[in-house]
């Protein structure tokens, strides 16, 4: 069974329709790739999936339950992740504390439970030594890594990263890329939007690209790629 099923999945503001008639599978432990033009409706699909939005038309299965009309903190205590393009952390509270309330608030833990898991996403991501400092104090890669780290503090079973790779050089780039490659060995499913191709072809085992709200292409991440349609569109050649 596979761990998230989008059948016919729309979504219109007004008049606009952003996402049409999506239909898309994620099996358990996959790491899926998402690539489009600005405006393809990625960043709609990811607050879809986590419950910012409701769909206007279609279902999202999770697990084999349909949580389309669930409310956001729901679907979060069900295990479902994510991070933000621009990270937002509470500037003025330390790195623990950011975590921990995503580990209470969001994963829903008692507080022995979140305290373990806060500490465990802090080693992982590498924040263990900067935990007392202020959340503003961060530098880039290190508001990167307090993302992923509060979505881990979830436990989360699906993990939703949004251009995590963004604005790092190649050497942050790869560092953040050692941490998700352990996420994804810990048992956590990933979609991840990115613009950074070097890095998806790095980890995704699959690769789609949306177009006007829909799917152009799924697929083997080089063989898709090559599709001169996604040249084309994406790649603008």
């Amino acid at each position: 069974m596979n761990l998230v099923e989008i059948r016919r999945l729309s979504k219109s503001f007004g008049g606009l329709s952003v996402i049409n008639g999506l239909d898309l599978q994620l099996g358990e432990n996959e790491i899926l790739g998402v690539i489009g033009p600005n405006g393809a409706g990625k960043t709609t699909l990811f607050n879809l999936i986590s419950g910012v939005h409701a769909p206007s038309e279609g279902s999202i299965f999770y697990r084999g339950v349909d949580i389309g009309r669930a409310q956001a903190w729901d679907r979060c205590r069900l295990g479902i992740g994510r991070t933000f393009q621009v990270p937002r952390p509470y500037a003025r509270m330390s790195v623990y504390e950011n975590v921990l309330v995503a580990a209470v608030h969001g994963g829903g833990l008692s507080s022995r439970a979140a305290r373990k898991e806060a500490e465990q996403a802090l080693d992982l991501t590498g924040l263990a030594r900067r935990y007392a400092e202020p959340a503003g104090q961060l530098t880039l890669l290190d508001l990167k890594r307090l993302e992923l780290c509060r979505a881990l503090a979830i436990r989360p079973r699906l993990l939703l990263l949004d251009e995590i790779a963004g604005g790092l050089t190649d050497a942050e780039s790869l560092a953040l890329l050692d941490i998700v490659r352990q996420v994804h060995r810990r048992g956590a499913a990933i979609i991840w939007i990115e613009h950074v191709l070097h890095a998806l072809r790095r980890l995704a085992s699959r690769l789609v690209v949306l177009h006007g709200g829909g799917l152009l292409a799924d697929g083997d991440p080089e063989a898709v790629l090559a599709d001169p349609r996604v040249k084309a569109v994406y790649l603008g050649e």
